[in-house]
């Protein structure tokens, strides 16, 4: 019988977040596949799990991937981990996985420690709905393409990013999003210098340029602003229609819901447009 991949979630800062059942299980496997061996290692000390590791990040993760599916196949079975929190989640263990699914190779989740929900739940940002959208991309440029993207959702945003950048794009998100867009940093989650910041753009810069930015963060953009409709049901119909690649089902379920109108109403005013046209 072929082994099995766990994908173990490991503490993000507070070695106490570890459960039961994921010592257990980095006790009981024949490997363990870690990002950092080095880093990975004192984790393994503090609870004295003596299983064997092997590295596997993204500048090896292709020719490693067929080395650990080989280990399953003859019935070893294995954990995969990250420096910290749930693996998979911004790293490449994702395409192990992958391959694991593709070759019908049992992937078992060990789940726990997540910056990104971690963050979420103290935040005071509405929940109900939220994109994660990973890592912000290095140069203003870039960042502010994205913000561009997606300055106008109506759900939390959830960022990764490095606190060197934390200014240039905080700057970036009053320059595209507007000074009063809310938003919280989550920093240190977990640590002894746990902190939140939670309030407008320009005041997370005001905030933060008061002193050096260290550690780890997760920065959460809150919903835009509800846009206020402009002109007749049937100009922000034909809008739409000439500015996007939305179906009519699509923009006449939008135009509805900013007018705040039975959707049977718009949908009649769509197709005057469309035998317009």
């Amino acid at each position: 019988m072929s082994g099995t991949l766990f994908v173990v979630a490991t503490p993000i800062g507070n070695l106490e977040d570890m459960t039961y059942r994921a010592v257990r299980i980095l006790q009981q496997v024949d490997l363990i596949a870690a990002e950092d061996t080095r880093h990975s290692r004192k984790l393994l000390d503090h609870y004295v799990i003596r299983t064997p590791l092997i590295s596997y990040h993204e500048h090896n993760e292709q020719q490693r991937s067929v080395q650990l599916i080989e280990k399953l196949r003859a019935g070893e079975s294995l954990a995969l981990i990250s420096d910290a929190g749930t693996p998979c989640i911004s790293d490449p263990g994702y395409r192990l996985v992958s391959r694991c699914r593709q070759a019908g190779l049992p992937v078992v989740a060990v789940p726990g420690p997540s910056a990104l929900i971690a963050a979420l739940s103290i935040s005071g940002l509405p929940t109900d709905a939220f994109r994660f959208v990973g890592f912000l991309p290095a140069k203003s440029h870039g960042r502010r393409q994205l913000l561009e993207q997606f300055k106008d959702e109506q759900q939390t945003l959830a960022f990764y990013e490095g606190p060197h950048r934390l200014l240039a794009c905080l700057q970036d998100i009053v320059d595209v999003c507007g000074a009063d867009r809310q938003l919280s940093v989550a920093r240190e989650l977990t640590k002894r210098h746990e902190e939140l910041f939670s309030g407008t753009a320009a005041e997370a810069i005001e905030y933060y340029a008061a002193g050096r930015v260290r550690g780890e963060l997760v920065l959460l953009l809150g919903p835009a602003p509800q846009r206020q409709p402009q002109g007749t049901v049937k100009e922000e119909l034909a809008r739409l229609h000439a500015e996007t690649d939305l179906s009519w089902k699509q923009i006449v379920k939008r135009v509805a819901k900013e007018f705040g109108l039975p959707g049977s109403e718009v949908y009649k005013v769509s197709l005057e447009l469309r035998e317009a046209d």
